[in-house]
């Protein structure tokens, strides 16, 4: 009679847990001790909300700094003529500015052309050798919104005036003639329409009186020739553009033409950048070694005050895997919370703080999303040394410690 052998038993496999029964696990050991939990959480929001509101609040003070660079003219470049092989004083061909202007990256382009022989004078009783040194510059009519200037009081040259015995006075020149109706040049009268404010970009329209371009050919015989341009260009291609003016305003002699360098406010705006975002590294270190210790102090505890637990769960069936994993979670949970309640506080601080000192209001996308990814790897390495503490614990001794 044939003996047949019995088939070896295999074990049951513990039932693996799933996303959700993680989260429901983890949620019920944080519900287990609600105010340690928030407090918990509370510590790391505080730690994010720290460094969310210092990359906040440092954006938007180089917004507002950026904004007010911009307004100085980080992207304006002037083209003036230089000096022939000879010596001489070049001139920049007529169509220079037209030509300039037809560079892509140039968003605005305008010129003045100094009126040569002429003297300045606030009476026609002044001796013709006290000039005061005052410069007598033709000028375009969207000059003032190139170089951001702005009228101290009354206007600027419009299509009727540029035309007609009518001038602008920068303001240096507007204190040195004093408050008078209008200048005395070249045996005419030139009423006095305007005073524009001190021009940071442009000092030597400070010192210059301004006449329109049409005005200055027909009472000044002006020759036409541009003596500054100013172009303002995108401001990523300033030095693309620097690089082909020269060729551009004169084919022919480019090396008859100077261009100035790009604004001396591109350096402090560039090294201002480098500054914040060193400090804000630092920053945010510490705020998230901080929080990471709250969350593994708590999570020690808590594997310490749930012996009990970890060993009735172990003698119905559970791994130490799961047992690994479910801490693991517990401590995910927890600095996700205070991660998402630190970005949201640091965005609320940053806001309030920007409003105050309107300013615009500026919180990078890579700091929120890094904030609470942050949070969630050091929740992991945080939770990952109680998680395997718990794990060690055998049934009996766990339910002989409770």
């Amino acid at each position: 009679m044939a003996v047949l052998a019995e088939s070896p038993r295999r074990s049951p496999r513990p039932a693996r847990l799933g996303a959700g029964d993680l989260v429901r696990l983890g949620g019920a050991g944080l519900r287990s001790r609600p105010l340690r939990a928030v407090l918990s959480a509370l510590g790391i929001a505080i730690g994010i909300a720290a460094m969310v509101a210092v990359v906040g609040i440092s954006a938007s003070s180089r917004a507002n700094l950026d904004r007010a660079l911009a307004q100085l003219g980080t992207n304006l470049l002037t083209v003036s003529p230089g000096n022939t092989m000879f010596g001489e004083d070049a001139t920049l061909p007529d169509e220079a500015l037209s030509m300039i202007k037809r560079i892509g990256p140039v968003t605005s382009a305008t010129a003045v052309g100094k009126v040569t022989d002429t003297a300045i004078y606030r009476t026609d009783r002044i001796p013709s050798g006290e000039t005061g040194g005052l410069a007598l510059l033709a000028a375009q009519l969207d000059l003032l919104t190139t170089v951001g200037g702005r009228m101290a009081e009354g206007s600027w040259l419009n299509a009727a005036t540029a035309e007609y015995p009518a001038v602008v006075l920068g303001s240096a020149a507007a204190r040195r003639l004093g408050d008078v109706p209008a200048v005395y040049i070249a045996g005419r009268w030139y009423r006095v329409i305007g005073v524009l404010d001190s021009v940071p970009l442009a000092a030597e329209l400070d010192d210059a009186v301004l006449i329109g371009w049409d005005a200055a050919k027909t009472y000044l015989s002006f020759d036409g020739h541009a003596t500054t341009v100013y172009t303002r260009s995108v401001e990523a291609r300033v030095e693309a553009v620097r690089a082909v003016l020269a060729a551009t305003a004169n084919p022919k002699n480019p090396d008859q033409v100077q261009v100035s360098n790009p604004s001396d406010a591109l350096l402090p705006k560039r090294a201002a950048g480098t500054t914040f975002n060193a400090l804000l590294l630092g920053l945010g270190a510490v705020a998230l070694l901080v929080g990471g210790i709250g969350v593994a102090n708590t999570m020690v505890i808590s594997v310490l005050e749930r012996r009990a637990e970890i060993g009735l769960r172990r003698s119905l069936g559970a791994t130490r895997g799961q047992i690994r994993i479910q801490f693991v979670a517990e401590s995910l949970l927890l600095s996700l919370l205070g991660g998402l309640g630190g970005v949201l506080g640091g965005i609320a601080v940053t806001a309030l703080y920007a409003t105050t000192q309107d300013w615009p209001i500026a919180v990078p996308l890579w700091v929120t999303a890094g904030g609470v990814a942050a949070t969630l790897v050091i929740g992991a390495i945080a939770g990952l040394y109680p998680a395997v503490r718990a794990a060690r614990l055998s049934p009996t001794e766990a339910l002989a410690a409770a």
